[in-house]
Parts: structure tokens; C-alpha cells; sequence
């Protein structure tokens, strides 16, 4: 666009140097802006190359007043600016840094933007990419944010990006789908990542939050997932078969001679000395703080389902995640009664109806994993999952081929692992209410089910989980089951993502609702050292020595729990065959 109206102007204003001339009055200078910039097309150059050289000058204090005098005449001026009679002037302001000028400079440019952003639309994505370029600060910036003067500056630039990208997002309503699509692509570590993601959840607190949240969330949870994977866990204690992780988890509490509240978990790490770990735990607090913001606000509902979206397509399926997905943990924290039931349905019926057999035994996993751990949650809800998992694995009990091959069962065995894990943790509560006790009978048809489920799980659950069924009375127990050749075997990854936070910082936030094996009651007596071996006697009785014995050798042959016979066992047994299943095996050999 040309200049279609060309003002007069004084002559004066055609004297050398008009930039510099400080008795111009702020019309005098949109005039001479304006006319300038229309002179341009005359094949007159020589006061627009004055005012190129004025916008050059970011640097150089002498002439701050000449350039804010300019900024400000062409925000005046935008409908006289062409694209390509003016490319250099139009370059040289897109190109400039907030982080360069003084606050006072700073509000000039940027109410520049918002004009060339906003009056035609045909500035509005180098308006926009010049803004969200600021997202990542210069270096020299990142090494000086220890110091308070740089700290100010940060607040003082991106508080004014912030501003003037709300401002333009809601005069331009095409605006924040194409501020998403300009955001940078970063590859570096430390600070400059805590920024862009400390932007990134700024942006999702505003306007743009409303429509395009999900994606805001889609690309945090990517960074935390690639931080979370750049980090080498392999030096962090795993699960030793002969001892398990209740037992290690124990031992590094006494250790750390830890408190509630303050304990450090399992192979915690600190942040010295190490970017990506010290890193990690602060974009985690800034990604916690902005939860309770978002509940503050009473939009945490509305968050929490976009939060989701995000933990599904970058965290469900990584095997290798240890601290990201406790932002979802939190989120369910701060809203039991909605996100954390949510949360928890979710992840069921990924198990029960995704098509993707390792999905779906990591949503098992998940799901054991948080229901065992979350502190928030009340018994008779942890009991009405349970129950639906008994429920599931009965029916396929029942109703499976007889392929007894372990691999074809996996995802069966994810569930029984599953009930039994969260048992551990959640057994004396559970026995304590007779309704909840009785929705666990069809356990036991599980347990003595073919398919062996004891044989194929974790042996430090099914250890634990016995020991307590045996103190409980869910199940009779007797002193005679040997667990040498089951704890030989071992085909579930030890993989529950929900053990202790392994960052100091983020700990903090997460073990107030958090439910540490130190602070679990089982049904035995922890101070008993007996360690006994058991032996399951499903709803039996140990009366007959001869029978007793003849069933131990079955158990030591088959590595199974003993189907000792009552007269509870047949009734359950018929109703298992009565059951109709939500869920029947299908063709493929992970079908549960």
C-alpha cells in the first residue's frame, strides 16, 4: 500500500537531520513520518535512509530519544507502510530485541507491533514470530539470571511479549492458532527451556488456553518426556527379585533417616552438577504451580482433560518415564473427587477397550500403580475399581481357550497383578468393610485358575500379597508353600509408574497426597521377622495331612496355588460359570 494522501509539511521539516530535531511537536512528526515514507515511492531517499539510520540506533543511548520519537510516529503511520518500497525499515523492526532496549523503548516498539499486527493483517505473522521469539532469551541473558538486574529485565521484556500478544489475539481472532504454529523449536537444555516452558503455560493461561490448550499442553508434556528420556536412570536401584521394592524402598527411608513430607524416595536424585536433572524438577514445579492456578481459577476440569490428551499420546506408552507423569498425579490430587475419579476411568477403559495390547497393560500398570499410591483417594473407591477388575478377570477365566501359553495372556496377567499390587497396599482397609471383603470371593477362582497367575507375575507382589492375604484370612493360608521355584520366574515388568518421585523439588509437591510404603498397614505385624514361606489354601481347611501333602507336590510341580475344595469353592465356581463377560478373548493371542 502507498501513501494515497501525502500531508504538507513545513519546510523546515525537510532540513537535514529532521530526526534529530527535538522541537517537533508528535504531530509535526507523524507528519514528516508519513510524508517520508511516501517520498520513497518519488524515488526520494535520502530522509528515509535518516529515519533507517534512527531505527538502527537500539544501541547507541545518544540517540533513544530520536528512536522512541520514531517508533511512536510510525505506530501512527502504519497505513503508510509498503511491503516493498519499505522491506528495509519493515526488516530492521521485525528483527529487533526487547532484550536490547530500555522499558521506555521497549513500550514504543510494541505498541508498533500491535499497530502493524492489527490494522491490515498484513504484518501479522512477522509481528507475531518477533514476539514468541522472545520466549528464548539470548545467552548472555540465561548466564546472568542469577543476577537481580537480569531477572528484572526478564520480567520487564516477556511481560510486555505477554501483553502485546493478548492484546493482538484479541483484536486479531485469527491470531492464536498462527502464534502456535511460529513457536520455536528448541534443542537446548537448562534455562532456556524452563523460559520457553514458563511462556509456553503463560500463554495457556490466556485467551489462547480457551481453544488451543491442548496443543500448549501437547508440546510441555513432549519436553518433559525428552528431559525425562535424556536422563540415565540405569545407576538407580531396580527391582532385585530376591528382595523386591517394598523392601528397598524401606531400607533407603531408614537410610535417609527421612520424615513424611520431606523423604526423598528410592534412588533419588539430587540436581548438583547436573542440568538435566536440576532442569527436569524445576519445569515440574512451574508445571505444578500452574495446576493450582488453573484450580484457583475453576478451570482445573477443563485443563485436566487437555492435560490428558497430552499424557496419552507422549507419556502412557514410555516404559522409561519416571518423573513426567506425576503432573497427572497432581492434577487428580488437587480434584479428587473429579479429575481423580476421572483419571483412574480413563485409564480403565484404555485396558478394556484399546486395540493396542502394550497400551493396554500399561494403562493396567498405570492404574495399579495410582491407585495403590494416591493418599487422596478414598477406600470405597479403590474398592469399586478393584472389584470391576476381579469382575474382568473372572470372566476371562471363564471364558478363555485352552492355550495356557503365557505369552497369549499377557494382558490377563497385567490385571491380576494389578488387584493384587493395589492390595498390598490396600488390604487391611479393604478386609475391614464386609461388603468391599466380599466383592474380592472371585479372587480366589483366579488364583487356582490354569492360567497360573502366580507363576507369571512380579514374585515380590505375589510374596507380599499372600503374606498379607494369609494374616487378613482372605484367603487360608498354610505354612508349607515354598516360593523358591516361583520367585525363579518372572514375566511382568516391574514397571509401576506412580514409585516414589526421584526429584527433590517435585517431591515436595507430590508426597504430602502420597502413600509411601513406610505408611502402609498391612494385615501382619511389620515387626515380625518371620519371614514365612506360605502356601494359598483357597477357602480350604488344613485338617487333612494327607491331602495337604499330596497338594504341595502339585504346587511344587506347577508352580501354582493349591485348589484345595470346599463347598464355597463350588458355589463360587458356579457362578463363574454363570457370569456373562463384558470382555471375551478374540483372535489375537493378547486378548484379555
Amino acid at each position: 500500500m502507498g501513501a494515497a494522501e501525502v500531508l504538507t509539511d513545513p519546510s523546515s521539516l525537510y532540513e537535514s537531520n529532521y530526526m534529530g530535531k527535538g522541537d517537533l511537536s508528535d504531530t509535526d512528526m507523524v507528519i514528516t513520518v508519513r510524508n517520508t515514507l511516501a517520498s520513497v515511492q518519488n524515488g526520494e531517499s535520502y530522509r528515509y535512509d535518516e529515519l533507517v539510520k534512527t531505527m538502527q540506533a537500539t544501541k547507541n543511548s545518544d540517540l533513544e530519544a530520536q528512536l522512541v520519537t520514531a517508533l511512536k510516529a510510525l505506530s501512527a503511520s502504519v497505513a503508510y507502510l509498503d511491503i516493498i518500497h519499505h522491506e528495509k525499515l519493515l526488516c530492521l523492526v521485525f528483527r529487533m530485541s526487547l532484550w536490547d532496549l530500555k522499558p521506555h523503548v521497549m513500550d514504543a516498539l510494541v505498541a508498533l507491533l500491535i499497530s502493524l499486527a492489527v490494522t491490515t493483517g498484513k504484518y501479522l505473522d512477522p509481528c507475531l514470530n518477533m514476539l514468541v521469539r522472545h520466549f528464548l532469551p539470548p545467552d548472555w541473558v540465561v548466564k546472568r539470571l542469577s543476577q537481580h538486574r537480569v531477572m528484572k529485565q526478564k520480567m520487564e521484556v516477556l511481560s510486555r511479549v505477554h501483553e502485546a500478544l493478548l492484546k493482538i489475539c484479541i483484536l486479531f481472532p485469527r491470531a492464536p492458532s498462527r502464534i502456535l504454529d511460529m513457536l520455536p523449536k528448541i534443542n537446548k537444555k537448562g534455562q532456556v527451556v524452563e523460559i520457553f516452558v514458563e511462556n509456553l503455560l503463560k500463554l495457556e493461561n490466556s485467551l489462547m488456553g480457551q481453544d488451543d490448550g491442548s496443543k500448549i499442553f501437547m508440546m510441555v508434556m513432549e519436553r518433559l518426556r525428552d528431559m525425562d528420556l535424556e536422563i540415565d536412570w540405569d545407576y538407580i536401584p531396580q527391582d532385585d527379585s530376591s528382595r523386591g521394592m517394598f523392601d528397598m524402598e524401606l531400607e533407603d527411608e531408614v537410610e535417609d533417616n527421612m520424615k513424611e513430607g520431606d523423604e526423598l524416595p528410592v534412588g533419588s536424585l539430587t540436581s548438583d552438577g547436573n542440568v538435566v536433572f536440576e532442569s527436569l524438577d524445576k519445569l515440574m514445579v512451574l508445571s505444578f504451580d500452574h495446576l493450582e492456578s488453573c484450580k484457583l481459577d475453576g478451570r482445573l476440569d477443563q485443563v485436566f482433560e487437555k492435560l490428558f490428551e497430552a499424557f496419552e499420546k507422549f507419556i502412557l506408552d514410555i516404559d522409561k518415564i519416571k518423573v513426567s507423569q506425576f503432573l497427572m498425579f497432581y492434577a487428580c490430587s488437587l480434584d479428587p473427587e473429579n479429575c481423580g475419579v476421572k483419571f483412574a476411568s480413563k485409564l480403565m477403559d484404555i485396558f478394556l477397550f484399546s486395540n493396542k495390547p502394550t497400551t493396554r497393560m500399561s494403562a493396567m500398570a498405570y492404574l495399579a500403580s495410582y491407585l495403590a499410591r494416591g493418599k487422596f483417594l478414598p477406600v470405597s473407591y479403590v474398592a469399586s475399581i478393584l472389584k470391576r477388575l476381579v469382575d474382568e478377570c473372572a470372566d476371562y477365566c471363564r471364558t478363555c481357550n485352552d492355550d495356557i501359553n503365557s505369552d497369549a495372556n499377557q494382558i490377563f496377567y497385567s490385571g491380576c497383578q494389578a488387584i493384587m499390587y493395589v492390595l498390598c497396599f490396600r488390604m487391611r482397609s479393604i478386609l475391614a468393610v464386609p461388603c468391599f471383603r466380599s466383592e474380592l470371593i472371585p479372587l480366589e477362582s483366579i488364583l487356582m485358575h490354569k492360567l497360573n497367575p502366580l507363576k507369571e507375575c512380579l514374585p515380590w507382589v505375589v510374596a507380599e500379597f499372600l503374606k498379607q492375604a494369609k494374616a487378613g484370612g482372605l484367603f487360608v493360608v498354610s505354612d508349607s508353600f515354598i516360593f523358591d521355584k516361583l520367585l525363579e520366574s518372572k514375566r511382568l515388568d516391574a514397571f509401576f509408574p506412580f514409585d516414589p518421585c526421584l526429584l527433590k523439588s517435585s517431591n515436595s509437591f507430590i508426597s504430602r497426597n502420597f502413600i509411601y510404603w513406610s505408611m502402609v498397614r498391612p494385615t501382619y505385624d511389620k515387626d515380625d521377622d518371620d519371614e514365612e514361606d506360605a502356601e494359598i489354601i483357597v477357602n480350604g481347611d488344613e485338617e487333612s495331612g494327607e491331602e495337604e501333602e499330596d497338594d504341595v507336590d502339585h504346587v511344587i510341580d506347577k508352580m501354582s496355588i493349591t485348589p484345595k475344595h470346599s463347598f464355597m469353592n463350588e458355589m463360587e465356581r458356579d457362578r463363574l460359570l454363570k457370569m456373562s463377560s463384558l470382555i471375551r478373548p478374540s483372535i489375537s493371542p493378547q486378548s484379555f
